[in-house]
């Protein structure tokens, strides 16, 4: 059995299952290149007496993204001014194909910049689509928000920023043995400060429910890797080895050392998905399985609607929640198989919205995630400051 399990690594099979537990379930390995994280130490030195949008912006950057890809552009040209639109070359078209996803990390990026300006004695006027919303289908090169920045000696610092370079998404096992406190559900919901939100969450005395949330997403990730179309488009962004991490700073890393090893001998063909049955997709079943076996909590972020302005600020109700949960200690990872738009998922979307009460037309399940305990991870690449700023 090793041998023949040898023969389809060399194949490709098992390299993939290596690749999808490192990127999908667990944190960075150790070896991260320190150049590639480099942003999480915060601004550097000369950006305290520069242009503070700058000094901003180094913080805006951290924001949670799908994929970490990292899809932000900013203008500066205008004095006092940042001008944010998407990069329509960092785009999910297989897993995200209404860019639903892609518009909550606007929203990240929108929430941390607040923060920043808050801790600089700054107001941030924010005029999101301010030459109009993008259709439902796909972003295109209007802006997505408008922020202008005053001095305002009224502004007061928020909490939560102390939590911002702190801030991991955890995609490990949780300690199943420590249920998430009711004070920090209630925490994590007062953070969210949003009244066209409703906030869900289901714990280890529920263990029938929490037990329904794991099918799901059980069901959900099964789906996801047993598309080709979909494991091939977290192939296209997916970052083998320190050099290539510390080339492109953004996508899924993955660090092990048996798979690195392949990849520079040519042995993982990262343009072939493997077949559902392959063991590079059921092993991987399994242990993400066992990952969500190990949850001890779910929480969930439902909007009454679905439009572009909801999504944007959905997004920045997410990162105000996973800072107050940073702030108790917790950890948290985005489930966002079975809240993708795409034919294959449909059950696992009505499954999800069902589950959660999101049953009314147009109530749309904006964020899933598991909550927990669990050991530190290294933080994901963040590419440099520069590379976001087109002016």
């Amino acid at each position: 059995m090793q041998r023949r399990n040898f023969i389809r690594l060399t194949g490709g099979g098992v390299v993939a299952a290596a690749t999808l537990s490192t990127v999908g379930l667990t944190g960075c390995a150790p070896g991260m290149p320190p150049e590639a994280i480099e942003a999480w130490r915060g601004p550097a030195p000369d950006l305290a007496t520069a242009d503070v949008r700058r000094w901003l912006l180094s913080y805006a950057i951290l924001a949670p993204h799908s994929h970490n890809l990292q899809s932000w552009i900013v203008d500066l040209s205008t004095p006092n001014e940042i001008l944010l639109r998407c990069d329509l070359k960092r785009l999910l078209p297989q897993t995200d194909p209404l860019s639903r996803q892609i518009m909550m990390s606007q929203g990240t990026f929108l929430e941390l910049l607040e923060l920043a300006a808050k801790e600089r004695g700054l107001r941030a006027d924010i005029s999101l689509f301010p030459e109009g919303v993008f259709g439902p289908e796909k972003p295109d090169t209007r802006p997505v928000a408008r922020i202008r920045l005053m001095p305002d000696a009224a502004v007061q610092k928020d909490p939560l920023f102390a939590q911002v370079l702190l801030r991991h998404t955890n995609r490990s096992a949780y300690d199943l043995s420590r249920p998430v406190p009711a004070t920090a559900w209630q925490a994590m919901t007062d953070a969210a400060k949003s009244p066209t939100l409703r906030f869900g969450q289901v714990g280890t005395e529920q263990a029938d429910l929490l037990a329904t949330h794991r099918q799901i997403g059980a069901e959900a990730w099964r789906i996801e890797l047993s598309t080709p179309r979909t494991i091939l488009e977290s192939f296209d962004v997916l970052r083998v080895g320190a050099k290539e991490i510390a080339q492109h700073r953004d996508g899924l890393s993955l660090l092990d050392a048996k798979v690195v090893w392949l990849n520079r001998l040519g042995l993982f063909d990262r343009s072939k998905a493997p077949a559902p049955d392959d063991f590079a997709t059921t092993s991987q079943i399994k242990s993400f399985g066992v990952n969500l076996d190990s949850t001890p909590g779910f929480l969930w972020m439902v909007t009454e609607n679905n439009d572009r302005v909801t999504q944007v600020n959905a997004g920045r109700a997410y990162t105000r929640v996973q800072l107050a949960a940073t702030a108790q200690g917790l950890v948290m990872q985005p489930l966002s198989q079975a809240l993708q738009e795409y034919p294959e998922q449909k059950k696992s979307y009505a499954d999800i919205h069902a589950v959660t009460g999101a049953t009314r037309p147009g109530q749309t399940v904006q964020m899933w995630a598991r909550v927990g305990y669990a050991p530190d991870v290294s933080p994901a690449p963040r590419r440099q400051l520069q590379d976001f700023i087109q002016a």
